[in-house]
């Protein structure tokens, strides 16, 4: 008797498991419907402002998704890739459970430096809506957009300006590559016979020269002259406020 009192409370437990394993695999969820990205408009052109990075710029706003079966909440990224990379390397820029998503220059900066676009230019990036739900992980994907944006990098905007740099005295300046390990910049190519000073963002609100020619920097300080015409190496330190330059 015991034996089978033992094996009753068995079955009925196995009974009852099997039972809530039965209730979660009836409750199937189907995918019926896409998000549908709608603002902003394809096309839409965005030049972001390092003075300004908690400013929004856009709201992103979707149709929402549709899923068939048990009600529950639906997931949103917002996702961003270069254009043309057909979202190899994707960047989420925000997550949700709405259909919209509020974006601010410093957000959407920071998505399209990550997705490979280059600072101070116009590149085009596609923006789509991923939708999902529950732990399976059952995705959408909406309709695709382009924009194009403007970033800015995360550092300073340096460049060099004057007759021995390759675009002379006229805009643009030279530009100058960040080096993040050393927090330097830097310029190699080519200098003519002239002269040059570094300045910040195209402008000459903030420039440096370099009153002995000993290469220490001053700010509004004298024009720097290049008396060889030749391949270069400029590194810069406007921490320390001091160069080097070398003939290759």
């Amino acid at each position: 008797m015991k034996n089978i009192l033992k094996l009753s409370v068995f079955a009925l437990l196995f009974i009852s498991a099997t039972a809530c394993d039965s209730d979660d695999d009836l409750t199937v969820v189907t995918p019926s419907k896409a998000a549908v990205l709608a603002i902003p408009a394809e096309g839409s052109v965005f030049v972001l402002d390092k003075l300004t990075p908690n400013e929004v710029v856009a709201t992103f706003t979707w149709d929402a998704a549709q899923y068939g079966g048990a009600p529950m909440a639906i997931s949103y990224e917002l996702q961003m890739a270069k254009s043309g990379t057909d979202f190899k390397d994707v960047v989420v820029v925000s997550v949700t459970t709405t259909n919209k998503v509020a974006v601010t220059s410093g957000e959407l900066n920071a998505a399209a430096l990550n997705a490979g676009l280059t600072a101070f230019e116009s590149q085009d990036a596609d923006i789509r809506i991923k939708s999902y739900v529950g732990a399976r992980g059952i995705v959408q994907y909406s309709n695709v957009i382009k924009i194009a944006v403007t970033s800015y990098s995360a550092w300073d905007n340096w460049g060099m300006i004057g007759s021995a740099t390759p675009n002379g005295w006229n805009d643009p300046d030279t530009n100058l590559e960040y080096d993040l390990a050393t927090k330097t910049y830097s310029y190699t190519g080519p200098l003519v016979v002239g002269e040059y000073k570094f300045r910040l963002d195209d402008k000459w609100d903030t420039n440096y020269g370099d009153d002995g020619n000993n290469l220490s920097l001053e700010a509004g300080g004298a024009n720097i002259p290049v008396t060889v015409a030749g391949d270069y190496t400029i590194i810069v330190d406007f921490i320390g406020k001091k160069y080097t330059i070398t003939k290759n």
